[in-house]
């Protein structure tokens, strides 16, 4: 391996020969790795449901509304477990990259689906980061609404049992998850939800790591050489920090990488 200018390990350099015979292993290998993942997305759909009973009231644009109307008459809704605490004054990063990688809604409506957002922070707070991040998205309130503590996006003993990604706490706290602080924590997921006449049934959820598919920029990074450039990353020496730490809105990147050549760039100020 060798390194650029800002420490980076770069691929080893070989001939266009050599290189489509390691590209054609590695075919033959996303090749094998596409169709389980269709397996596993035939299995998905084989998942039983639950039929959602509560009357889940929720502040939209429109004033009170409930579960049903999220779906627009559509037979599938998709909800992101947006992190907004009601003290936050801006929702979270990584739910805004999330947020950003959504695209035009046109393309699940055609396919009979709806989606929106849904978090706990007060409807006029979602407004205002809504309108700076420039999004047209349906964006939803749970403040006065048990949503986030059923669908365990919002984690607080005092009012519901803490569960997390299929996990109790006693499990998440042997993981070294930090859930024992007395005090709520918003998480990350999503959640899917099918409609039969106006009785709602929730077919899955996923947290964690479960919604990178989603995440188009990562999956475009996944591409690339050097990856997500984040520690935990195989191979080692392509990161430039540790975690996310990298990660800012869409509005508060104040620098960008200056290429000086084809494969040495200067390391962003960030």
């Amino acid at each position: 391996m060798k390194k650029s200018q800002n420490h980076l390990q770069l691929p080893n350099v070989v001939s266009q020969d050599e290189w489509l015979v390691a590209r054609q292993e590695l075919l033959a290998k996303e090749k094998d790795f596409t169709k389980e993942r269709d397996a596993l997305n035939a299995e998905r759909r084989r998942l039983p449901m639950v039929e959602i009973n509560k009357d889940y009231v929720l502040d939209g644009p429109h004033g009170k509304t409930n579960l049903l109307d999220l779906f627009e008459g559509r037979l599938q809704l998709i909800v992101h477990h947006f992190m907004f605490d009601p003290d936050w004054e801006a929702g979270c990063p990584a739910c805004s990259l999330a947020a950003d990688n959504i695209g035009h809604l046109a393309h699940l409506h055609a396919r009979n689906t709806s989606l929106a957002l849904i978090s706990r922070a007060p409807l006029p707070k979602l407004q205002r980061y809504k309108e700076r991040m420039g999004w047209n998205i349906p964006w939803y309130s749970s403040y006065d609404s048990d949503f986030n503590y059923d669908f365990h996006a919002t984690l607080d003993e005092s009012v519901t049992p803490i569960e997390y990604n299929y996990l109790t706490k006693d499990e998440l706290l042997q993981k070294g998850v930090p859930v024992d602080s007395g005090q709520s924590m918003e998480v990350p997921g999503v959640s899917t939800f099918l409609r039969d006449g106006e009785r709602i049934f929730h077919t899955y959820t996923t947290y964690a790591r479960g919604t990178d598919l989603i995440l188009g920029n990562f999956n475009y990074l996944d591409l690339t050489a050097l990856g997500r450039q984040e520690d935990w990353e195989q191979p080692p020496g392509r990161s430039d920090g540790n975690g996310k730490t990298w990660l800012r809105r869409h509005d508060e990147y104040e620098h960008s990488f200056e290429s000086d050549s084809c494969c040495h760039s200067k390391k962003s100020d960030l």
